[in-house]
């Protein structure tokens, strides 16, 4: 049975040509017997995350508008090892194959497949790697006594409370202070519990004086 291909073409730059990818993918078309069922086409970097052109074919092919996604190069498809392995992820959830040009590869077939498990394999080792080096990197900085994380912002909590009393809402006392709203909460909690300037002492010299008064 003819499958229906679609073609997926990603240019960099306005002044580049998709004509050439697009001859190339023909032929491995008519070689496969492929009938081109759509072309999807990008004008963009291939760091953007918006591509209106693979929205739309990603969007088509959860509709089974097609069985076969080709494209030139992987790199034309995805911004990232993990964006491409998401995309050929959901296209095989979706009984999709993919076919590369330049790579020559073919998730139809079994060595196809096997390639791209070992691309996650590598993919997520990688991951690994880097969450490990951060995380020593934090236990060295933390044996040396640096800081982790953003240092702390100083709040004079005395005038928090009187613009709280005044009205001020916790988006504006956020807003104003620089800090969260959970962090205004919090030190509104705080201040709640703490006895005003002065109360400590006076409460002293209250007792003292029920001593003296009590020892005439």
């Amino acid at each position: 049975m003819t499958k229906r291909a679609a073609v997926y073409l990603r240019v960099s730059t306005m002044d580049q040509h998709a004509e050439t990818q697009l001859h190339d993918l023909r032929q491995l078309a008519g070689q496969r017997g492929f009938e081109i069922a759509e072309t999807y086409t990008d004008h963009i970097s291939g760091t953007r995350a918006k591509r209106p052109g693979l929205d739309k074919l990603m969007s088509d092919a959860r509709r089974g508008k097609f069985d076969v996604v080709v494209v030139w190069a992987c790199d034309r498809l995805a911004r990232s090892v993990r964006h491409f392995l998401e995309v050929l992820d959901e296209l095989n959830h979706l009984g999709i194959e993919f076919v590369s040009f330049r790579e020559q590869l073919d998730t139809g077939g079994p060595l196809g497949r096997a390639v791209v498990v070992i691309i996650s394999v590598v993919a997520e080792l990688e991951k690994s790697l880097i969450v490990e080096r951060v995380k020593a990197g934090m236990r060295r900085a933390k044996m040396e006594g640096q800081r982790i994380g953003r240092p702390a912002r100083e709040v004079d909590i005395d005038s928090l409370v009187r613009d709280r009393d005044q009205g001020y809402s916790l988006s504006r006392l956020a807003k104003d202070y620089g800090i969260g709203e959970t962090t205004v909460r919090r030190l509104l909690k705080q201040a709640a519990k703490t006895p005003p300037k002065g109360f400590a002492q006076a409460g002293l010299q209250l007792t003292e004086s029920k001593r003296a008064t009590s020892t005439v």
